[in-house]
């Protein structure tokens, strides 16, 4: 299956340029969110490099942004870059756990393959890693069960039309539950219909 991403710029736009004033961009070097400047202007979501995985990342993040912090750079988040101390990278994988399950999500409807990202390289890695896994994984379920926040709905469902895999939801998601996160029950699993 191609992944471009280009075609998650067309549906992102096509669904959220004119409701929101919002488009997907691709970025160079860090990815950002760009608050509208002018009153008729559109507010950008920059991805990374051109990247699939990025440009998924960075939808997650404005699909649970408030309408206030949608008005703010960066959605007016602390980012503390690669190398944090442990006391960062608590607090980094405790807000990542939502836009994490999210992401994971867009990439289960477009055939994407997910990796939890822990964004700290040079610092030590994770705090509590397999902590984190089942955390994104346990929120990953419940909005498979029970639904995604709207505007992540609305994508999600967009990306399982075009890219044709509702007839396989359930049985990838077991899969990557047991690839990503393999100490969660089984018992935490939705179970198939």
């Amino acid at each position: 299956m191609n992944h471009s991403p280009n075609d998650l710029i067309m549906l992102f736009n096509d669904l959220f340029r004119e409701a929101y004033r919002t488009v997907l961009v691709k970025g160079s070097d860090e990815p950002e969110y760009l608050p509208a400047s002018e009153p008729e202007g559109f507010a950008r979501v920059v991805f990374a490099h051109g990247y699939y995985a990025s440009a998924l990342h960075e939808i997650s993040h404005w699909c649970i942004a408030g309408e206030h912090r949608r008005t703010l750079h960066d959605y007016g988040y602390w980012y503390c870059p690669d190398g944090r101390t442990p006391e960062q990278q608590q607090a980094f994988e405790a807000v990542e756990v939502k836009p994490q399950a999210i992401e994971w999500l867009f990439a289960l409807a477009a055939g994407f393959r997910f990796h939890i990202s822990l964004d700290n390289l040079s610092g030590g890695g994770a705090a509590q890693e397999a902590r984190f896994r089942e955390n994104v994984c346990s929120q990953a379920g419940r909005y498979l069960e029970n639904g995604l926040p709207a505007r992540a709905q609305r994508f999600f469902e967009a990306l399982v039309a075009f890219y044709g895999t509702g007839a396989t939801l359930k049985t990838r998601w077991r899969e990557d539950v047991r690839r990503i996160a393999p100490s969660t029950s089984e018992s935490a699993l939705p179970q198939e219909n």
